[in-house]
């Protein structure tokens, strides 16, 4: 058989294969920075790549409508548009200049922006300018989310619905946008499946009564908040309407129980319920759990006037239930939890938020009953005790989550059982639980191999010995043990020679913190990325600056109030770690000619030390 020698440099690829083959490569390619890479191999594979894109994301910009005209000339695929103007972008280039100018590009664009817009109309946000251009330039779009993009108006709206008939999903969130641009949504797009109006103000019930009556057979995701002018009407509407509704989330205290009753009863494939409906009461839940029978999630926040009642109906009704968060729930107790926990046994998602009278008796019972139980949480839970967390422990052998915040009376008891029982537990967070000690969480560290995200903030009785465990019998990448003021030097270095794979640490007011762990970080963490070193009064410059030599992945370190830290380890930190975005110190210690050089990545908590 004889072979071909290639020649150095023969393209065999672009030789061969079809363009419609590489295209299909490109989109196995799952993160944005490996389809970036392989777009700088050829100018072939770059424009390939531009026509695989089918989603692009947008922060704040200095001139979001130019942005989009200019992005949608390079993807002229795009079905997902997310503009987000709560997220801060700098522009890296200049519209229509060529490289080598002596202005800067930020400087341009915004002379530029300023001389286009003379009215009062803000031009950092997205206008209807903006709208117009994602109607002309993405005709295929089926995803578009506007965060807070409060200078699009209805006319912009209405240009954009008639233009993007395959729309599918809309976001509106914090848009002043009213009836009349809904309206042309609703006569234009008749596939839409999922529409958010948080925070849009200016809409009404009139506005949202014509879209479900337009486009509620295909309605399966409504979400409503802060929205005055919306009322029970506007739900009786989608309850009669939307039949095919799967997700409805209300924040509102304008809503009432006859509105949640027009869903429960009109919606029969309801399966995501997240309600703060401050005016609703047992009658409204009591209907979801008789009729809402594919319930799988529910969330209820803020009741005042909803009792045990309602929780013995969902778990009476709603067998598949797997998601339960209560918070600020004041008149439930562990009569609901239990019956929640025999009706429900499916369950594997637990929420409990400064509810008061739930306690030990409700959650032994989502130990008993829960088996498949896989994330739990109980914040501000005064009554839980270590019988009723043990019981989860000896149960609930599938736990890979577990959240404890204030919880005064589980010490290490619980945590004991909870390392032996739950092997499969990836992911621990301890807060302010004062009885936990060295011995649950030595017991953790020996039992839970698979733990990967710790952190135990302010528990005074945890100490190095704990964090040896640790260090020896797990790989973290994310571990926080502010507070913790016996954790000295000992237990850093046991974690740094232990877990190699550890990317996030915070370390704050540890005053036994010494530059040795430092030292240990940067020889056994390359990883790390972010660093929280705030209130460590013994880490000097040498500790600084063997860490900055190491670890040069870093991107955030965080170190006010560290007096032995001088403009000089900041310095250090700020040039040598190439990757590095933002540095919180006071503002006296960065230098001028540091400044100068990496100004902007620096932060200050107080601006006048």
């Amino acid at each position: 058989m004889k072979f071909r020698k290639l020649s150095k440099g023969y393209d065999l690829i672009n030789k061969i294969f079809p363009d419609e083959l590489i295209i299909e490569i490109f989109k196995c390619l799952g993160d944005k920075v490996s389809r970036d890479a392989v777009s700088l191999v050829c100018k072939r594979w770059l424009d390939l790549e531009r026509l695989s894109r089918d989603t692009i994301r947008l922060g704040a910009s200095g001139s979001p409508d130019c942005l989009v005209r200019l992005l949608a000339t390079r993807f002229s695929n795009v079905k997902n548009v997310f503009i987000d103007e709560r997220l801060s972008v700098f522009l890296p280039f200049q519209y229509g200049r060529r490289r080598g100018t002596h202005q800067s590009a930020a400087s341009s664009v915004r002379l530029r922006v300023i001389d286009k817009f003379e009215d009062d109309i803000d031009p950092f946000s997205l206008s209807d300018d903006g709208l117009a251009a994602v109607a002309d330039c993405f005709l295929k779009l089926e995803k578009l989310s506007l965060i807070w993009c409060s200078n699009a108006t209805n006319t912009g709206l209405k240009y954009l619905a008639a233009k993007c008939t395959l729309l599918k999903s809309l976001d509106l969130q914090g848009c002043y946008i009213g009836d009349s641009g809904v309206t042309a949504v609703m006569e234009n797009c008749k596939h839409l499946e999922e529409l958010n109006f948080r925070f849009c103000e200016g809409l009404t019930d009139t506005g949202l009564v014509e879209l479900a009556n337009g486009c509620g057979q295909s309605l399966k995701s409504l979400g409503v908040a802060a929205c005055s002018r919306i009322t029970d009407v506007s739900l009786q509407a989608v309850g009669s309407s939307c039949s095919s509704l799967e997700t409805l989330s209300l924040d509102s205290e304008f809503i009432h129980d006859e509105g949640v009753l027009a869903v429960a009863k009109g919606c029969p494939k309801l399966k995501i319920l997240k309600l703060q409906c401050v005016n609703v009461t047992d009658g409204a839940l009591q209907s979801v759990g008789g009729s809402c029978l594919l319930l799988e999630s529910l969330f209820l926040y803020s009741f005042q006037k909803v009792t045990d009642k309602s929780l013995c109906a969902i778990g009476k009704g709603c067998k598949k239930l797997k998601n339960l968060t209560l918070s600020d729930c004041y008149f439930l107790s562990d009569k609901g939890l239990e019956a929640v926990a025999v009706g429900c046994p499916e369950l594997t998602h637990l929420e409990v938020n400064g509810c008061h009278n739930i306690g030990a008796v409700g959650l032994e019972y989502i130990g008993r009953s829960c088996t498949f139980l896989s994330e739990l949480a109980l914040l501000y839970s005064q009554k839980m005790d270590n019988f009723a967390l043990s019981e989860i422990g000896r149960g609930c052998k599938y736990l890979q989550d577990l959240h404890l915040v204030d919880c005064p009376r589980i010490g290490d008891e619980a945590i004991c059982s909870i390392a032996k029982g739950c092997a499969n537990l990836k992911k621990l967070h301890i807060r302010r639980c004062y009885e936990v000690g060295n011995k649950g969480i030595k017991a953790i560290g020996e039992n839970c191999k698979r733990l990967t995200e710790f952190s135990i903030r302010f528990c005074d009785r945890v100490g190095d010995q704990a964090l040896i465990a640790i260090g020896e019998g797990c790989s973290l990448y994310h571990l926080n043990v502010s507070g913790c003021h016996q954790i000295g030097d000992a237990g850093i270095i046991a974690i740094a020679r232990g877990c190699p794979e550890l990317s996030y640490l915070d370390a704050s007011v540890l005053q036994n913190l010494g530059d040795m762990a430092l030292v240990e970080l940067g020889e056994g963490c390359p990883l790390l990325k972010d660093i929280v070193l705030s209130h460590c009064h013994q880490i000097t410059d040498v500790g600084i600056n063997h860490l900055a030599t190491k670890c040069r992945l870093l991107e955030t370190c965080h170190m006010v109030f560290c007096p032995s830290i001088s403009s000089a380890g900041v310095a250090s930190i700020a040039t040598s770690c190439v990757n590095i975005k933002n540095v919180l110190v006071e503002k006296w210690k960065v230098s001028s000619r540091t400044r100068r050089r990496v100004g902007s990545i620096f932060s200050h908590l107080c601006m006048d030390l």
